[in-house]
């Protein structure tokens, strides 16, 4: 049984894409709501440790699930999260959370890197082989900046312009509510710029209620914003 718990940090493609595969690999597929989440006031504060929370609350509704389906007659599961050994190390807020509710991340405890599992993933013929990574909606915010419903939204709708743009990598940075840092691998800088296309995407992107829109010199840099957080936070 696979489960996926939805919110407003969630975005629709990553929702399609996990029922798409549940389909796929013939998983029966759990949705569960997590919206809470978003009332929790250590996650509204995004603090640094905001992950922590997130997948406290996360773990203990799934856990919860288990508990219940168990009672009712199912057989005991474990739960068991996608973790990988590229995602150990630094900072990892929700890894505290799952050690004290005793997930378990079989691919990094077997030291299997993302590398590897898109190449299981290619050979087992999955539609996720080559899906860019995307986590949650909630990292495009600064720290200390609310994670709203509407914000997240606008977030989400902002990455689905730049996709229509031809853009398959890319991140779009919030350090205000009204203002938007647009990053691209910075090869596709140039592209960002060319004709028609600026133009394009700063209409649609000041119509979804960005007041400004920046573009990220430096390119895509997965995890930028943790550059704002001290070694002890």
């Amino acid at each position: 049984m696979g489960v996926f718990a939805i919110s407003p940090t969630s975005s629709q493609s990553d929702i399609d894409n996990a029922r798409a595969v549940a389909r796929q690999i013939g998983l029966r597929l759990v949705e569960i709501d997590s919206s809470g989440e978003l009332d929790l006031p250590a996650f509204r504060t995004n603090a640094p440790d905001r992950c922590y929370h997130c997948k406290k609350y996360r773990f203990s509704a799934i856990q919860d699930l288990i508990d219940r389906r168990r009672r009712a007659g199912e057989p005991r599961r474990t739960l068991l999260d996608g973790e990988n050994a590229d995602d150990r190390g630094g900072r990892r807020p929700g890894e505290r959370a799952a050690a004290e509710l005793g997930v378990r991340s079989p691919l990094a405890e077997l030291g299997i890197d993302k590398a590897e599992v898109r190449r299981l993933a290619r050979e087992l013929g999955l539609s996720t082989a080559d899906r860019p990574s995307n986590p949650c909606l909630a990292t495009r915010l600064l720290y200390g900046l609310t994670p709203t419903a509407e914000l997240l939204r606008r977030v989400e709708e902002a990455e689905k312009i730049l996709r229509a743009e031809g853009f398959s990598v890319c991140r779009v940075r919030v350090d205000s509510p009204v203002t938007a840092r647009i990053e691209v691998p910075a090869g596709e800088i140039p592209r960002v710029l060319a004709g028609g296309v600026k133009e394009a995407i700063l209409e649609k992107f000041l119509r979804l209620g960005f007041a400004a829109v920046s573009l990220d010199l430096e390119g895509f840099v997965s995890g930028k914003m943790d550059r704002t957080v001290s070694e002890n936070q």
